[in-house]
């Protein structure tokens, strides 16, 4: 009996690898409660006694003083200790996003936490546009901070405020920040009315100053040394004037908003950059975000962000006519230029939410030479997260902390470096390099964060100087809440 006993327990184990490898092991509950709890890591302010990731404490209490205005809190965008207004308000539109399309299928502790992680970047955008006909755009020098490898709560560096006065442009940042300020109102809207309020009222705001004074924040003299080249406006303002109106239309349903796309669809190039989608770039989300309303019939004018958001889906379907979107041997979506899992993060989401819409109204997606149903679009995004999770070649986690085997030497300043909690001592700008070059894990894992992930060769070296594949951000990690959102409650998708 032993051998048979010997060979029953070796086809166990071969049946539970192949169940992993095909996706049936992952604890996609867990993995949402981590991709939520990162963003505690990456808060700027004064932490809460419930802050759970307790390496953390606080800092940046400073910030705003030059213009004698509070502009403390919010969230440094990565591995730095740069507040970049830029991101921040797309990593905080892409978590309302999360919570409005997938809020329903978060246990019920999941979903609080995602409103704080929510609330925490909203509290500051609400800042940013306190003053009138001013917007404030970033915190921090980024070349003083790169130079330097040091926590944020020993941070002594200069930490100038950026900020756009009419009648100069900043359309883009304005634009993604009544995107964000709109988006949560409606995320906030059930539990917290008032505040919804108050979040609607600074979107139109940020709107009307978004329009009035066209143009891009980078092109300002007074800022474009801090803000490029991280997060220069690279794509043009246009996109960000018809995402906010789209997301003012969507929680509002005011026609104004819905004439001004109407109106504005062409001069401000609705239809361009279909294959993108961003911090920078938002015409694939606009274009699925509208569509929603085309779907169910109340736009009737607006098909063509509908053929738009078709044709982007079509680029994703390998066996399509008009594919062309590149994969790794092992499947993984990649763009190049680095940060490759931004771009598979947002596109996992925007497949789930687009199969959605399909569903609900009984369509379907026409391909040229095939014809795609929702589950075909779920079934691509649900790759995509069990790849990041750990099917791939390197059988590597590409989220901190979950499974055994996840990066240990991410580049990041507080995670790399000893916590204040351990090590009281400040540790001044360059006496951080010794840490920066160590080959040691980190001391701090940063829990749920989702690195720049491997290469178009699938590999990943786990070195904390490449940071174009080590660095987390917070706009990696707000759509995969969504996506991780949709998968606790449909772990096998039809």
């Amino acid at each position: 009996m032993k051998p048979m006993t010997h060979f029953l327990s070796l086809l166990l184990l071969l049946i539970c690898l192949l169940a992993t490898v095909h996706g049936g092991g992952h604890d996609y509950q867990d993995a949402l409660s981590k991709c939520i709890l990162f963003f505690e890591g990456q808060r700027s302010g004064v932490l809460p006694q419930d802050q759970r990731q307790s390496w953390r404490a606080n800092s940046g209490l400073s910030d705003g003083w030059t213009y004698n205005t509070d502009l403390t809190g919010g969230y440094y965008d990565a591995g730095d200790n740069v507040k970049f207004g830029f991101p921040m308000a797309f990593t905080t539109t892409m978590l309302a996003w999360s919570v409005i399309e997938f809020g329903d299928s978060m246990p019920p502790n999941e979903h609080r936490n995602a409103l704080v992680a929510l609330r925490w970047g909203t509290d500051y955008l609400l800042k940013t546009v306190s003053q009138p006909n001013r917007i404030f755009v970033q915190v921090g020098d980024p070349i003083i901070d790169h130079n330097c490898w040091e926590r944020p709560e020993d941070m002594d560096t200069a930490r100038t405020v950026y900020a756009v006065d009419s009648p100069n442009p900043a359309s883009d940042v304005a634009g993604e920040t009544a995107a964000a300020l709109s988006a949560s109102s409606m995320a906030f809207r059930s539990s917290d009315p008032s505040y919804a309020d108050t979040l609607l009222r600074n979107a139109m705001k940020a709107f009307e100053f978004a329009d009035t004074y066209r143009g891009a924040y980078s092109d300002n003299a007074n800022v474009r040394d801090g803000v490029c080249p991280f997060y220069c406006d690279f794509d043009g303002y246009q996109d960000e004037l018809l995402w906010s109106a789209a997301w003012l239309r969507r929680v509002t349903q005011d026609g104004g908003y819905l004439d001004y796309i109407q109106n504005n669809g062409k001069t401000l190039g609705a239809e361009d950059n279909i294959n993108e989608f961003g911090w920078d770039n938002k015409h694939a989300g606009l274009n699925v975000l509208i569509s929603k309303e085309v779907l169910e019939g109340n736009m009737y004018n607006l098909e063509s962000y509908k053929s738009s958001a078709d044709s982007f889906m079509c680029t994703l379907i390998p066996e399509s006519s008009s594919s062309h979107i590149e994969y790794t041997p092992a499947g993984l979506i990649y763009k190049p230029g680095g940060s490759n899992l931004q771009h598979v993060t947002s596109i996992s989401f925007l497949l789930l939410v687009y199969a959605n819409y399909l569903a609900r109204t009984s369509r379907s997606l026409n391909c040229g030479n095939i014809d795609v149903s929702p589950t075909t679009l779920r079934q691509i995004a649900k790759k995509q997260v069990d790849y990041i999770l750990g099917d791939n070649p390197m059988g590597l986690s590409y989220m901190v902390g979950y499974s055994d085997h996840y990066p240990q030497r991410i580049h990041h300043r507080g995670s790399s470096l000893p916590s204040i909690k351990d090590h009281p001592q400040p540790i001044a700008c360059k006496e951080g390099s010794v840490y920066f070059n160590s080959s040691n894990p980190n001391p701090n894992p940063l829990v749920g964060a989702l690195v720049g992930g491997p290469g178009e060769d699938d590999v990943y070296e786990d070195d904390r100087a490449d940071f174009r594949k080590s660095e987390p951000t917070t706009y990696i990690n707000a759509p995969f809440v969504g996506v991780l959102a949709y998968f606790v409650a449909n772990p096998s998708p039809n």
